[in-house]
């Protein structure tokens, strides 16, 4: 599992996740803490999609156009931001009782996309809501100049308040209208939506009588109790509403949290959660991570090789040891381990990186070779991965090809959104490359899309990648 700041997710989403915060789909109860960053790992995203896919096609979307992104936080929540991008925090997965209730709240989600809910909610604020404020202020103005400013003052002071009463009717429009359109993608894909019910009960409702005491313009969801029921009503109705969990569903779920928790919690914390008499693979796996975490190798090598013998042909068991291994500077040792996970799960990046990084530090100028086949299979799957850039910027400098790792550390800092290193890096990898090569045009594209975007006075802000 890596941790990753927002902004090394690419420029675009460092920007939009900051600015849309605010209109998380809130599940969480008032008071709960921000997000603190992003996290990649495998394993996870991938139950995640298997998770959605069903789900998206349903909606008759298209798997390939929309991005998951786990946020590390332990608020329960999870939203859709910048047009087919849903973030799910870890506080969300771990408080999940069953794999039914994430599927749940992924299909509420696709509601959102599948609804194009964030552009028409953007065009809302900005059209229609505006029109109640701007009334209210022309009314205040006027009742001044007649001689009233106690009036005048109230009405421009309560502009905001008419706007935002506009804007919470059409947010909680959608948010009901999402329930219901996830509850026919679930019905589509043979899952039951009582998951659904039994989150917001749990997880909502407990906090519902916080969320009356609040004005009714900043109301933007319906009550936890009125979705509830209206939900009911569609899931009884339904021909899955008994569906059980799938097997291997249920399996990915247990792994997930089992993996988080050994990340995010302490030590001891893990241990009450999977204590030693606890001998399933999921508990097994908590533990080594754990363990791994406060630099214990030994018990963490002895849960990962039972792991290991018990199921040979699970690629992130293979993943962990070699990290564990890289990090404790055995980095020749863990080539073997992340070579075997990424045979039994190809042409996943993060494995990707992780051998290419390994063959880099193990075997310096002979293992760059392989190394730079890896990453530039990795940055054309995922040109905004500025931690794929930065390796291959080292593979390079490694064989001694100077351009090119100036040219690499260029698109690294555009995904980061510096555009000034961008620039500085791009210009002297332009100077040493040959001409009418295509190298050389990135270079040239890096230094144009920069230019182009200081000159309209947005400097600092994401900017639309080369092609």
């Amino acid at each position: 599992m890596a941790r990753a700041k927002i902004a090394e997710a690419g420029p675009w989403l460092a920007r939009l996740f900051l600015a849309l915060s605010a209109l998380a789909i809130a599940l969480a109860a008032p008071g709960r803490a921000a997000a603190q960053g992003l996290i990649r790992d495998a394993e996870i995203e991938q139950t995640l999609r298997a998770y959605s896919e069903p789900l998206w096609v349903a909606a008759g979307l298209n798997p390939a156009d929309i991005d998951l992104y786990i946020v590390q936080d332990p608020s329960v929540n999870a939203f859709v931001a910048g047009g087919q991008n849903i973030f799910v925090h870890t506080g969300l997965i771990l408080a999940a009782d069953t794999p039914n209730e994430v599927i749940g709240v992924l299909a509420h989600e696709t509601g959102h996309i599948a609804g194009g809910h964030g552009a028409r909610r953007s065009q809302f604020a900005s059209n229609q809501a505006m029109g109640p404020m701007l009334i209210s202020l022309a009314l205040g103005v006027l009742a001044i100049a007649g001689g009233e400013p106690a009036a005048g003052a109230a009405l421009i002071s309560g502009s905001q308040q008419f706007a935002m009463s506009s804007f919470v009717q059409y947010t909680q429009a959608q948010e009901s209208s999402a329930d219901q359109a996830g509850l026919s993608y679930l019905e589509q894909a043979g899952q039951s939506g009582r998951g659904l019910i039994s989150f917001f009960n749990t997880q909502i409702r407990p906090y519902e009588f916080m969320s009356r005491r609040m004005p009714p313009y900043m109301m933007t969801h319906p009550f936890a109790s009125d979705r509830v029921e209206a939900l009911r009503r569609g899931v009884e109705a339904s021909a899955h509403r008994d569906a059980a969990e799938a097997p291997e569903n249920l399996q990915r779920f247990q792994f997930m949290q089992a993996k988080l928790i050994g990340f995010i919690r302490t030590q001891a914390q893990t241990l009450a959660r999977y204590p030693l008499s606890d001998t399933s693979q999921p508990a097994r796996y908590a533990r080594a991570v754990a363990y791994y975490r406060v630099s214990d190798m030994a018990r963490a090598r002895s849960e990962l090789e039972e792991l290991m013998r018990q199921d040979a042909a699970n690629p992130y068991y293979q993943e962990l040891m070699g990290q564990i291994l890289f990090e404790n500077g055995r980095a020749e040792e863990s080539v073997a381990y992340h070579r075997r996970s990424l045979e039994l799960a190809p042409n996943e990046p993060l494995l990707q990186i992780n051998l290419a990084r390994a063959l880099r530090e193990a075997r310096g100028r002979t293992g760059a070779d392989e190394s730079i086949d890896l990453l530039r299979t990795v940055t054309a799957r995922e040109p905004d991965n500025a931690f794929a850039w930065r390796e291959l910027a080292l593979a390079r400098n490694e064989r001694g090809e100077v351009a090119l790792a100036e040219l690499a550390s260029a698109e690294q800092n555009f995904a980061l959104g510096d555009y000034g290193l961008a620039m500085s890096f791009a210009e002297r990898a332009r100077r040493q490359l040959a001409r009418n090569t295509t190298d050389h045009q990135r270079a040239v594209d890096i230094i144009d899309v920069v230019r182009n975007s200081m000159r309209d006075g947005q400097r600092g802000q994401p900017g639309r990648r080369p092609r």
